[in-house]
C-alpha cells in the first residue's frame, strides 16, 4: 500500500484559525501541527520515524482499523515526548536495538494500537513518562513486550502481549506501572518481570499463560501487588521471588505449573490472600533461606501432579498458613533445617498420600486448631533438634497419627486421633515428646506405642476402643520417675483395665530406622476379609533342592552355581548345628553380583531368595528389584524415605539394587545418592536378619563403587562374577527357547547360529542371554514373514527355523 496524505485539523482558540490542511508526509504534518490539533492519517504505509513533541491527536481513518502502517526501515518508528493522543495505528519495527514505540515524556493516551515488530521492545516507557495505554496489542518474538524503566509509570488497560522473545512485561530501575485486565502469553522469558530497588508493579484482573520462563518474576528488592490475576501453563515456576523481593497476591489463581507453583529465596516475602495454587509438578510453595517468609491466609493448595510436598520450607525460612486448605497431595508440609519454621492455624490438611506434616533437621512446626484427615501419617517429627507444638488438633483416618523418632522432642497438647490403622501416637529410636491431654479413639492397633529408650512424657491422656491396647511400652513398662530412661506416665486413663507392657508374643516392633508397613505408604482402603481366600491353603514353598535344580538347569554360569551352592551348604550346616545345640558360624548373606547385562544376575537373585526361604532364613524369599531412580529423590529428605520404602517392600526377601554404582557417581558433588547408600547401610545393620541385599552392576564400576564406599563393602560377604556367555552357551539358550515355543532348528541352523554368535560384535550394547532371546524372536518374525507367503503349509513349514531366518549381523 502506498503512502497516503495526512489531514491536519487546526483547532486554535479563534474561529478564523480553525482550518484544515493536507500534507504529503506524517513528518511534515507533525511539524505544522500545534497543541490540540488533530491529524487524521489516510490508509497507507509510512516509512517514517515519527517524533510527537506536541499535545496533538494522531489517528487513523474511522472504520478502517489497521489500514495505517508506520514501518520505517530502522530506528524507532514512533516516539512520544508530549501528552498526545494516538489511536488506530499499526506500528512495525525492525531494529533489534531500539523499541517500536518509545514514550519518553508526558502522559500520552494510546489506544487501539497494534505493534508487530522484531525490536528490543514493543513498547518502552522511560523517565517521567506516564502514558495511558488501552486495548493495544504487542507481537514481538525478538524482544520484550512492554518495558517500563528509569522511574517511569503509566496505566495499561486491556492490553495483550501475544508473543515476546524475552519477558512479556519488564519493569526495572525504579519504574512502577499498573496493569488492568491485560493478557500476557507466549513469552520466552518471564511473563511479568520486576527487578531492582524501587521498582514496583500493580496488576488487577490479568492473565499470564503459555510462558517458557516463570509466570511472574520479582527480584532484587523490587515489589509487586497482584489482585484477581491468573498464572497458568508456564514451562518454569509459576511465581519466582529472589533477593529481598516483596509480592502480594490477592484472589489469584496459579495452576497447571510443571515446576514449583511459587518459589521464594534470599529474604523474599510473599503475602498470599484468598488465592488458589493447584495442579503443580513440584512444590506448591517452595520457601528457602533465612529471612524468606510466606504469609498465606484463606488459601487453597491442592491437586499436585508430582511426587513432592505441597509446601516446602528449608534453610531457615518461615511459612504461616492461616485458615488454609491443603489437599490431594503426596505430602502436605515439609519443614527442614535449623531455623526453619512453619506456623499453621485453623487449617485443613486432607487426602495426603504420605505425610501431612514432616519436621526434620532441627526445624520447628506449630499447629493450632488444625484438622488432618486421610493421610498415611498425620505428623512426623523425625530427628534430634526437631520439634514444635501441636495444639488442639484433630487427626482422623490415618495410618499413624503422630510419629516421633531419633531424639525429636515436640509438645502435643489436647490433640485427638480417631480411627488410626496402626497407632495414634508412635515414639521410637530414642524419640522424646510431651503428650498432654491427648486422646486416641478407635485405633486398629495401639493408642500410644512407645519403644525402649524413649523418654516420653504422657499426662492426662486417654485411649478408647483400641484393638491391640491403649498403651504399649517396651520391656519395663511405664513409670513416674522423670530421671529414668523410659516413658513417664501420669494420670492417663483407658477403657482397658490398665496400662500394658510388652508381653509375648511380641507385636511387630519398629527400630531406629524401620517403618511399620503403611507408615510411608498410601492411605489404606477399608479392610475386608475374603473368607474363601482366608481358608485357602498357601501354595507350598519349593525345597532348596528343587530351587537348586532350577539353578543347575540354567545355561552356563558354572562358577556362579558353585558360589551359590557353597553359600547354601554353609547356611544349611549352620542351621543343623543350631538344632544340635552347637555354635553356628556367622554367614553374611548379602552379595555383590558383577558382570555385563543379560548374564542372569536377576534370575539368580530370585532363586537365591527362594533358597533362603526354603531354609527358613528368610520369611518369604521374594525379590524386589530397584535402581537409582527408585531410591534417590530430588529434594532433601525424600531419598531416605524412598530407600526405607524399598527396604520395607523387600522385608522377608531380597532387595536387588541394579546398577548400584550409579548411587555413587564419580562426579557426585552434592548428589543425593550418598544419602541412599548411608540409609541402606544403616537399615542392613539394624535389620540384618530381615532382608538380604544384593548390589549388582558392571564389574569395573562395581569395583570402584566398593572402593569408594568401604562401609558398603564391609557389609557384603562375597562378590560373585557373572561371565559373558560363550557362543556355544548362546546357542543352547536359543535351543531352549526353540523347544519351549514348539519350534525346531532345521539342519545347518545350529551351525549358522554358532557362527553368527561368534562373529557378533561384543561391544557395550551386547546383551548376552538377552541377545540370544532377541535373536530367537527375530528368527520367529522372519520365519512368519516367509511362511505367510505360502498358499499351503505343513507342520515342518510351521515349525522349522532355517539359516535364512537369522537376522543380519549389525
Amino acid at each position: 500500500m502506498a503512502q497516503g496524505t495526512v489531514q491536519v485539523t487546526h483547532t486554535g482558540t479563534s474561529r478564523w484559525r480553525r482550518r484544515t490542511g493536507e500534507y504529503a508526509s506524517l513528518t511534515a504534518a507533525l511539524e505544522a501541527a500545534a497543541d490540540g490539533d488533530v491529524l487524521t492519517v489516510a490508509p497507507g504505509t509510512y516509512r517514517e520515524n515519527l517524533v510527537i513533541a506536541r499535545a496533538v491527536t494522531l489517528r487513523g481513518p474511522e472504520g478502517s482499523v489497521g489500514s495505517v502502517r508506520i514501518a520505517p526501515v530502522d530506528g524507532v518508528p514512533l516516539t512520544l515526548r508530549a501528552s498526545a493522543v494516538v489511536q488506530d495505528l499499526h506500528v512495525e519495527g525492525q531494529d533489534s536495538a531500539a523499541p517500536a514505540l518509545l514514550v519518553e515524556e508526558g502522559a500520552p493516551d494510546l489506544a487501539d494500537l497494534r505493534i508487530v515488530t522484531r525490536s528490543a521492545a514493543g513498547i518502552e516507557v522511560r523517565g517521567a513518562a506516564r502514558p495511558t495505554v488501552r486495548r493495544c496489542t504487542v507481537d514481538n518474538p525478538a524482544g520484550v513486550g512492554i518495558a517500563v524503566l528509569d522511574g517511569a509509570g503509566g496505566v495499561f488497560e486491556e492490553c495483550e502481549i501475544v508473543s515476546a522473545g524475552q519477558s512479556g512485561v519488564s519493569v526495572r530501575d525504579g519504574a512502577h506501572p499498573r496493569l488492568e485486565r491485560c493478557r500476557v502469553h507466549h513469552a520466552s522469558g518471564a511473563g511479568l518481570s520486576v527487578t531492582g530497588e524501587g521498582s514496583g508493579l500493580e496488576a488487577v484482573g490479568c492473565e499470564i499463560y503459555e510462558i517458557k520462563g516463570s509466570g511472574i518474576q520479582v527480584s532484587a528488592r523490587a515489589a509487586a501487588h497482584l489482585t484477581e490475576c491468573t498464572v497458568h501453563r508456564t514451562s518454569a515456576d509459576g511465581v519466582t521471588l529472589d533477593t529481598d523481593a516483596v509480592l502480594t497476591l490477592a484472589d489469584c489463581d496459579i495452576h497447571d505449573i510443571p515446576e514449583n507453583a511459587v518459589d521464594l529465596r534470599s529474604r523474599s516475602v510473599l503475602t498470599l490472600t484468598r488465592s488458589t495454587v493447584r495442579r503443580f509438578g513440584r512444590n506448591g510453595l517452595s520457601v528457602w533461606d533465612p529471612g524468606t517468609r510466606v504469609d498465606a491466609n484463606q488459601c487453597e493448595i491442592h491437586d499436585s501432579t508430582g511426587d513432592y510436598p505441597a509446601v516446602w520450607v528449608s534453610d531457615g525460612a518461615t511459612v504461616i498458613l492461616d485458615s488454609c486448605r491443603v489437599h490431594d497431595v503426596p505430602d502436605a508440609l515439609f519443614v527442614l533445617d535449623r531455623g526453619s519454621r512453619a506456623d499453621v492455624v485453623d487449617s485443613d490438611l486432607t487426602q495426603v498420600r504420605n505425610t501431612a506434616v514432616s519436621v526434620s533437621d532441627g526445624a520447628t512446626a506449630q499447629l493450632d486448631d488444625c484438622r488432618i484427615r486421610e493421610a498415611s501419617t498425620g505428623a512426623w517429627f523425625r530427628d534430634h533438634g526437631s520439634g514444635g507444638t501441636l495444639n488442639n488438633c484433630t487427626i482422623d483416618a490415618v495410618q499413624t497419627g503422630v510419629i516421633v523418632t531419633k531424639g525429636a522432642d515436640p509438645t502435643i497438647e489436647r490433640c485427638t486421633v480417631t480411627s488410626p490403622a496402626e497407632a495414634g501416637f508412635y515414639v521410637s529410636a530414642e524419640g522424646r515428646g510431651t503428650f498432654h491431654s491427648c486422646r486416641v479413639t478407635g485405633s486398629e492397633g495401639y493408642g500410644f506405642h512407645v519403644m525402649d529408650g524413649c523418654r516420653t512424657t504422657l499426662t492426662r491422656c486417654r485411649t478408647e476402643r483400641c484393638a491391640r491396647g491403649g498403651y504399649e511400652f517396651a520391656e519395663g513398662g511405664a513409670h513416674g520417675d522423670a530421671s529414668a530412661t523410659g516413658p513417664v506416665v501420669e494420670d492417663c486413663t483407658s477403657d482397658e483395665s490398665g496400662l500394658r507392657s510388652a508381653t509375648p508374643p511380641p507385636p511387630p516392633v519398629l527400630t531406629a530406622t524401620q517403618s511399620a508397613p503403611g507408615l510411608l505408604g498410601a492411605v489404606p482402603a477399608p479392610r475386608a476379609v475374603d473368607p474363601v481366600a482366608a481358608e485357602a491353603p498357601a501354595e507350598p514353598a519349593r525345597t532348596s533342592a528343587a530351587v537348586l535344580g532350577e539353578l543347575d538347569a540354567l545355561v552356563g554360569l558354572d562358577s556362579v552355581k558353585r558360589e551359590v551352592r557353597a553359600l547354601t551348604d554353609m547356611i544349611e550346616v549352620g542351621r543343623r548345628r543350631q538344632l544340635a545345640g552347637l555354635k553356628a558360624a556367622s554367614v553374611r548373606r548379602h552379595l555383590v553380583f558383577t558382570g555385563s547385562p543379560g548374564t542372569g544376575k536377576t534370575t539368580v537373585a530370585r532363586l537365591y531368595g527362594e533358597i533362603l526361604a526354603s531354609l527358613g532364613v528368610l520369611e518369604r524369599g521374594h525379590l524386589v528389584e530397584v535402581s537409582r531412580v527408585d531410591l534417590v529423590g530430588e529434594h532433601i529428605g525424600s531419598t531416605a524415605i524412598r530407600t526405607q520404602e524399598a527396604f520395607e517392600r523387600a522385608r522377608g526377601g531380597v532387595l536387588f539394587v541394579d546398577e548400584a554404582y550409579a548411587l555413587s557417581p564419580e562426579d557426585s558433588g552434592r548428589d543425593f545418592g550418598r544419602e541412599a547408600i548411608d540409609t541402606l547401610v544403616k537399615l542392613m545393620e539394624d535389620h540384618r536378619d530381615a532382608v538380604v541385599v544384593i548390589v549388582a552392576g558392571y564389574t569395573h564400576e562395581m569395583e570402584r563403587f566398593l572402593t569408594v564406599n568401604p562401609g558398603v563393602a564391609s557389609r557384603f560377604s562375597r562378590t560373585i562374577r557373572f561371565s559373558d556367555y560363550e557362543p556355544g552357551e548362546l546357542l543352547r539358550i536359543v535351543e531352549q527357547q526353540t523347544e519351549e515355543h514348539e519350534y525346531s532348528l532345521a539342519a545347518g541352523t545350529g551351525e549358522a547360529l554358532l557362527k553368527y554368535f561368534t562373529e557378533l560384535p561384543k561391544g557395550p550394547a551386547f546383551g548376552n542371554g538377552r541377545t540370544a532371546r532377541q535373536t530367537f524372536e527375530s528368527m520367529v518374525e522372519r520365519h512368519a514373514g516367509r511362511v505367510a507367503q505360502l498358499a499351503e503349509t505343513s507342520t515342518d513349514d510351521l515349525t522349522l527355523l532355517f539359516p535364512e531366518d537369522l537376522p543380519e549381523l549389525p
